[in-house]
């Protein structure tokens, strides 16, 4: 179905913690992954909002109605 690729990352740890995950049979593996995921994600979000600040910035000179009066141009060009 997907054709997915994977990498290796590592990371170093401390031996205590290394042993306790041994201990409760923790796989760092998934909670890797999805602590990465979820670092991503905000990172993405956080560039996202800043992309909108500009772009608010840029487009405050605009007056809600022009703004309405475009987007209504718009539809009917449909």
């Amino acid at each position: 179905m997907f054709n997915v690729k994977y990498v290796t990352v590592s990371a170093k740890i401390p031996r205590q913690l290394k042993e306790l995950l041994d201990k409760y049979g923790i796989k760092p593996g998934p909670i890797i992954r999805r602590a990465l995921e979820e670092e991503v994600k905000k990172r993405m979000l956080d560039d996202v909002k800043e992309k909108a600040r500009e772009l608010s910035k840029r487009m405050s000179h605009i007056s809600d109605e022009e703004i309405a009066e475009i987007i209504r141009e718009d539809r009917e060009g449909r």
